[in-house]
């Protein structure tokens, strides 16, 4: 018996290692892929939350084809999923800049002023949540 659940647990942590199984109260099998896993930012810096009344923000953003968003920063984390199009992010202090494309997570740098162009021929459509102080606005645009 012993054997048996040693190998029980072996194929269970081999099966949760590549792809992770849950079942929901049906017992019908739900499959969670994991996206990202990260501690840095797109610039490298660490991650910070903020340190009171945290707020979480969600909303979309349709970019259109050519669009070039101004030259802004971020005083705390926000984070993207690219659900559609290519992405060029900027940093405009560094020079330095990411492509991301259909299916990318970002976590964008924070307190660092960039901008985003698109450079597909469609549309960028981004899931962005923001973690803020309560009441407080996640993007500040250079004057």
């Amino acid at each position: 018996m012993r054997r048996i659940s040693a190998s029980v647990l072996l194929i269970a942590a081999a099966l949760y290692a590549n792809c992770a199984l849950a079942l929901d109260s049906s017992g019908t099998p739900v499959v969670v892929t994991p996206l990202a896993s990260r501690t840095t930012t797109a610039s490298g810096q660490p991650i910070t939350l903020p340190q009171k009344n945290v707020q979480v923000l969600v909303s979309t953003y349709d970019i259109a084809a050519g669009a070039t968003l101004p030259v802004h920063r971020h005083p705390f984390p926000r984070y993207a999923y690219v659900e559609a199009g290519t992405l060029k992010v900027t940093n405009a202090e560094t020079g330095n800049s990411n492509t991301y494309k259909t299916g990318d997570f970002i976590i964008e740098m924070i307190g660092q002023w960039h901008q985003a162009t698109n450079i597909g021929d469609g549309p960028v459509k981004l899931l962005v949540i923001d973690q803020v102080e309560e009441g407080a606005k996640n993007t500040e645009l250079r004057q």
